[in-house]
């Protein structure tokens, strides 16, 4: 497969990934299942069948680990919209699942076609400053409230939650 097929087959699967974690907590576990696989089956007509059942595998399975059930679980929020100025310029951005409680508001990025780092320290660069900029904005909206943020890479899978002392590292400055 050349690089640029490998490219498209992995943005393919990231994008049915972001979706079916998008929709699938909604519904009750039971129907899970049969959602999933006819998700998978209308944006990826041509997957081979057995390839589209481990996918539905796959994401049931992170949706099972209690690790993740703050994330996936009643009044998170999938595909949140933001915007608002920070260090003096504009952001918008979609935040992948956005979880708000009384106290905290968590803020995660699903990374869905990506190996995770062996630290949260050695994340990409891009990563740490666009949840940086969305803690940032979080805390304006959310004041009083501790804003964290995490990366949760699906092929592991496993939810990075990123320390302060790193997202302040990249934090956005004025222009």
């Amino acid at each position: 497969m050349s690089g640029r097929s490998a490219d498209a087959g992995a943005n393919r699967r990231g994008l049915i990934v972001h979706k079916l974690l998008q929709l699938l907590p909604d519904l009750v576990p039971e129907e899970r299942g049969g959602a999933a696989g006819r998700l998978i089956a209308a944006m990826a007509p041509d997957l081979p069948p057995d390839e589209a059942a481990a996918l539905g595998r796959e994401v049931l399975a992170i949706l099972a680990q209690p690790e993740f059930a703050p994330v996936f679980g009643p009044g998170s929020r999938a595909e949140q919209a933001i915007c608002g100025t920070v260090a003096g310029r504009s952001v918008v951005g979609q935040i992948d699942r956005l979880v708000v409680t009384p106290a905290e508001v968590l803020v995660v990025d699903l990374k869905s076609n990506r190996h995770p780092p062996g630290t949260p320290e050695a994340t990409p660069r891009a990563y740490l400053a666009q949840l940086a900029t969305y803690r940032a904005l979080l805390r304006r909206l959310y004041p009083g409230r501790r804003v964290r943020a995490a990366l949760l890479w699906t092929s592991a899978p496993r939810l990075d939650q990123l320390p302060d002392a790193l997202l302040d590292r990249h934090a956005p400055e004025p222009p």
